[in-house]
């Protein structure tokens, strides 16, 4: 899976991407990731990115061209797109939509707004598919986009090792233990439930079960 970030903030994004599990995904050649600066797309001296809202309003709106020409060229990368825009009007991501994207496209391109939002011409034009991560408001859309590479990036075979660690996939107790079995603190004892201790193999997948 390849995956296109169209941002003016790319920079903000590579921390995460080069660490723990999207950093071995990349080395093993499962995903890659490539950014697009919507200001090298400008034709502005100042690389200007966005204006003033048509009708009045607050902010800044980001325009439409230099979107549209970073998007066609990560289109002209690809082999099967889709490209993402993060609306709180959107659909609501989840699970089973990343098992779709990951199924049915090679390359994700994710439209990363910012300030007031994009000029709408840009989904209109493109027929983006909307998606929301939850019912409220970022200041732009480099952390959703970080969001649906991780989600979906987890569910790619090869990527966790173990196909069965994919949490639906596997009995996972909402509260996970680890050693020491018992500490102290603030002069209170704290132990591991006993049952996880047991050894008892049967009795330990129904306490996952249950919990």
């Amino acid at each position: 899976m390849t995956y296109h970030i169209i941002s003016i903030f790319p920079e903000s994004l590579s921390s995460y991407l080069d660490s723990s599990l999207l950093k071995r995904a990349k080395e093993k050649g499962l995903m890659n990731v490539l950014f697009y600066n919507i200001r090298d797309y400008t034709k502005d001296k100042h690389n200007k990115v966005d204006d003033r809202p048509y009708g009045g309003g607050p902010g800044m709106v980001l325009s439409a061209l230099p979107i549209l020409s970073a998007v066609e060229e990560a289109i002209e990368k690809s082999e099967k797109p889709l490209v993402v825009f993060f609306t709180p009007h959107g659909e609501q991501f989840s699970n089973t939509v990343a098992d779709e994207i990951k199924d049915e496209y090679t390359d994700v391109i994710f439209i990363c707004g910012h300030y007031e939002g994009v000029d709408a011409r840009v989904t209109q034009i493109l027929k983006t598919k909307n998606v929301s991560i939850g019912p409220y408001v970022l200041t732009g859309g480099e952390l959703p986009a970080l969001v649906m590479i991780d989600a979906i990036t987890r569910r790619i075979s090869g990527v966790l090792g173990n196909d069965v660690s994919v949490e639906e996939s596997r009995i996972a107790p909402k509260d996970p233990y680890t050693r020491p079995e018992c500490f102290t603190y603030k002069e209170k004892e704290y132990c591991v439930p006993e049952v996880l201790r047991s050894g008892d193999h049967a009795k330990i997948d129904e306490f996952r079960k249950e919990n």
